[in-house]
């Protein structure tokens, strides 16, 4: 068996596969920062999967999230205090698109290429996202990723595969008609 199909493996089932390395792992995990910048990817055959190579330029990034819904702002207004929405209320976009926008806020250098999945527990979910320098003279002499040169802000305007997926636009065809071209111009009825 290969080692790319054997790490496949281990992740399909990693809490009951990985066992000690992913206690120790989350016990690391939940002491370090918010964002942390990694050597290299925590799962490679997913990395790889994603696009990532492993040569100058290309960075992976793990960004922790916290888990449910979230809060929002009271109204200035009178309201009854259970139509005031402080509860029950989540994001309509996804947690890994979170993070990868809250990655892409904090380096503005670099483009989100992919992310994916690689922990949680009860209170945390973390990501590891992919990122590239579109500056760098390797990324921009590689044919299969200097397309990413032309593109600014991916995350910020919901370009990468997991925002794709969150606005809906791999719906085609019947029931699809509100997803295009995003749900601001469809006046918010696309969800």
């Amino acid at each position: 068996m290969s080692y790319y199909k054997y790490a496949r493996e281990q992740y399909e089932q990693p809490k009951e596969n990985l066992d000690e390395v992913w206690k120790r792992r989350l016990q690391k995990w939940r002491k370090e920062g918010v964002i942390e910048k990694q050597e290299g990817p925590t799962r490679i055959p997913k990395a790889r999967q994603k696009g990532y190579k492993a040569k100058k330029g290309f960075q992976v990034y793990r960004v922790r999230i916290r888990k449910g819904g979230t809060k929002r702002r009271r109204a200035d207004g009178g309201r009854k205090p259970s139509k005031a929405g402080q509860s029950r209320y989540s994001s309509k976009k996804s947690k890994q698109v979170i993070a990868e926008q809250k990655l892409a806020s904090n380096h503005s250098n670099l483009e989100v290429l992919d992310s994916y999945w690689v922990a949680e527990d009860g209170n945390y979910r973390w990501f590891e996202v992919i990122t590239v320098d579109p500056e760098n003279p390797e990324i921009q002499a590689d044919d299969d990723i200097n397309w990413i040169v032309e593109q600014n802000n991916r995350a910020q305007n919901g370009l990468t595969p997991a925002a794709k997926k969150s606005r809906g636009l791999k719906n085609k065809g019947k029931g699809a008609e509100k997803l295009r071209p995003s749900g601001n111009a469809k006046d918010g009825k696309n969800k």
